[in-house]
């Protein structure tokens, strides 16, 4: 009989911040609008809303969404959703973004009033820059993002996708304003390990920066669902196919070895690799895997009820060194 283990919360960069191993990501919630809703199916309110309960019936207490996802579609989508569920402020957390292409600092302040629209009755728990990508520098989108602290409009400051230099000018530039880097949230999974070798993990460390991992599935390949019947793949969106068949080919033995741990403990591949992410550099990396259907958010969220062992983790480390 293996144990069963349920996750404390964890604490982001060191703030106050406390949010479970796996979170939930709903850029889902904006199917068919804006610039990501072409990669989703579109879905009624009632499935996104049943979505969101699976979630928090699983533990799941945060949700991580953005601008750019349907142009704030997604924000409005998940805070019906928790309003019809009756959530409170301070059951759950919310994380979003600030889409920086095109603009400078400037718009931050100019464009919260509409976050905090959508997303009414829910304060913004944690507030990312979306990309290193505005006009404007590091220190300039700290300084603003630091003024909403101030003003009690956002509790916590993110960064996404920052190299390990924009994010210590990130981290010295919002010290010098008595406030602390949270979090940095990129694209990290067993099977994308670039985070390791590029110097981005090891300044989050140093810093005390914790890391979001988005994409931490690889859009399903690590399910082991396309490793089964690659047929499947027909069924994905065009512009994610590419690529998935080497993928398939080059993930075999490791997905036959997350396959024989998951038996040990009933669980999935998938929840296998989500448990690897989160456990295998301590508490500092947490996941926000997103789900458009009840089933996944169930697996999403049985990953926080087991823990790899130490000789299990250092076996998935080895078999994926490769993908670093």
């Amino acid at each position: 009989m293996v144990e069963k283990v349920v996750f404390e919360k964890r604490s982001l960069g060191g703030t106050e911040l406390q949010v479970t191993p796996i979170g939930m990501g709903v850029m889902q919630f904006s199917g068919g609008a804006g610039l990501m809703g072409v990669a989703f199916p579109t879905m009624s309110q009632e499935e996104k809303t049943s979505l969101v309960k699976t979630a928090l019936q699983g533990g799941i207490n945060w949700f991580d969404t953005a601008e750019m996802y349907g142009f704030g579609q997604s924000e409005r989508n998940l805070s019906q959703a928790l309003q019809d569920l009756g959530i409170h402020d301070g059951e759950v957390k919310v994380a979003t973004k600030w889409f920086p292409f095109f603009r400078t600092a400037r718009n931050i302040s100019r464009s919260i009033t509409t976050r905090l629209n959508n997303l009414r009755p829910y304060p913004i728990d944690l507030y990312y820059i979306h990309q290193p990508f505005s006009f404007s520098s590091a220190e300039a989108e700290m300084d603003a993002m630091a003024d909403l602290v101030a003003a009690g409009k956002v509790r916590n400051i993110g960064v996404s996708n920052f190299n390990p230099e924009r994010m210590r000018r990130a981290h010295a530039a919002l010290a010098k304003r008595g406030l602390k880097l949270a979090a940095n949230q990129v694209h990290y999974s067993l099977i994308h390990r670039q985070i390791e070798t590029d110097g981005t993990l090891e300044t989050a460390r140093e810093l005390g920066v914790s890391i979001v991992a988005y994409t931490p599935l690889e859009y399903g390949l690590l399910t082991g669902i396309y490793h089964k019947n690659p047929d499947l793949l027909q069924k994905k969106a065009f512009f994610r196919r590419g690529g998935f068949q080497s993928r398939l080919d080059s993930t075999r033995p490791l997905m036959s070895v997350m396959e024989e741990i998951a038996g040990k403990y009933d669980a999935t591949p998938g929840q296998v690799a989500l448990n690897w992410l989160v456990n295998f550099h301590g508490s500092m990396v947490v996941a926000i895997p997103g789900a458009t259907k009840t089933s996944q958010v169930e697996q999403n969220a049985g990953v926080m009820r087991f823990k790899l062992s130490e000789e299990e983790l250092e076996r998935l480390d080895k078999l994926s060194e490769a993908f670093r």
